[in-house]
């Protein structure tokens, strides 16, 4: 199986629909020995640092503000990214709980720091979105507008305005050690990141290499796609694509849900009959069959063409 030999590593991202906790079983249905790897809406990229290749692995994801940062996290050591990170703390005079702790700012660790933060949080947040470059110091204040936002999450506006709201939590120690371990890993692995819709990129995929494709769910909305959201024809597109694939003899797997919160999506479910339909089981569970999901459920599946 393609499972990495070393523990799994999280990702830096607190991305809605992460498949961390599906790696497990998601591995256990991937092909073996593959050469060259594209994660096609790598997102926060749990799958794509924790898999193995023989060739090139490529992340490619339209959310530029994600390549930008996972580029920096390339390029610059885990000493630069650190001190920047300290030296935006202390410019914007954010809490800093593994150094003074919840008392020091008038709280505990129940209620957190969401009080104290929130007018730094505030002026941290307007200067991202008032910039007029993109550099290593706008992505690592991007980075932190993820630490001490709302649930981690990740929302932009119409206007592409970053609008989450501040958070309970800082950067703390637990925060800071997964993302030197996410940096180690996509060096190791020496990750390659595209940002682009994924009809703009000739695909130099042959037999023997496999893409894995978790696109956003066209039942489903998460606070990071939002805006620009996911249409059927969206859907229809990268079917398509995958019969393209599938016609050259390039391995494929596609995650989505064919049910969520009483929808269905017909459209995959009429596609998905030309392959093999693994379902997951909502626990996270090992689940090779369909289960009775009442329509108030979600059933995720893993779509196979070998």
């Amino acid at each position: 199986m393609p499972i990495t030999k070393t523990p799994y590593v999280k990702s830096c991202l607190n991305y809605t629909g992460g498949k961390y906790k599906l790696l497990n079983q998601l591995f256990s249905l991937f092909p073996e020995n593959i050469h060259n790897f594209v994660d096609l809406f790598c997102g926060g990229a749990n799958v794509l640092i924790n898999m193995e290749a023989t060739g090139t692995m490529t992340g490619i994801d339209n959310q530029k503000e994600v390549i930008r940062l996972y580029e920096t996290l390339k390029t610059y050591s885990e000493r630069e990214i650190l001190d920047l990170i300290y030296s935006i703390i202390s410019e914007f005079q954010l809490s800093e709980t593994r150094k003074f702790g919840y008392s020091y700012y008038g709280c505990d660790s129940s209620s957190g720091v969401g009080a104290y933060n929130k007018l730094p949080f505030l002026k941290l947040r307007d200067t991202y979105n008032s910039r007029t470059e993109n550099n290593c110091y706008y992505d690592t204040i991007f980075y932190l507008l993820t630490v001490y936002g709302f649930n981690n999450q990740i929302r932009f506006n119409k206007n592409m305005k970053f609008n989450i709201p501040v958070g309970k939590r800082d950067f703390n120690e637990k925060i800071e050690q997964n993302l030197l371990q996410f940096m180690r890993r996509i060096k190791e692995k020496n990750v390659n990141f595209i940002c682009s819709d994924f009809r703009n990129i000739d695909y130099q995929l042959t037999d023997g290499d496999f893409l894995y494709a978790d696109p956003p769910y066209l039942i489903s909305t998460a606070s990071y796609n939002e805006q620009g959201g996911w249409t059927e024809q969206d859907e229809r597109d990268l079917l398509n694509f995958l019969d393209d694939l599938d016609r050259r003899n390039v391995k494929f797997a596609l995650s989505n849900v064919t049910i969520h919160k009483g929808k269905e999506n017909t459209i995959l479910i009429d596609w998905s009959k030309k392959y093999h339909c693994h379902y997951l089981d909502y626990d996270y569970n090992n689940s090779n069959y369909q289960s009775n999901a009442r329509m108030n459920q979600t059933q995720e599946v893993l779509i196979t063409n070998y």
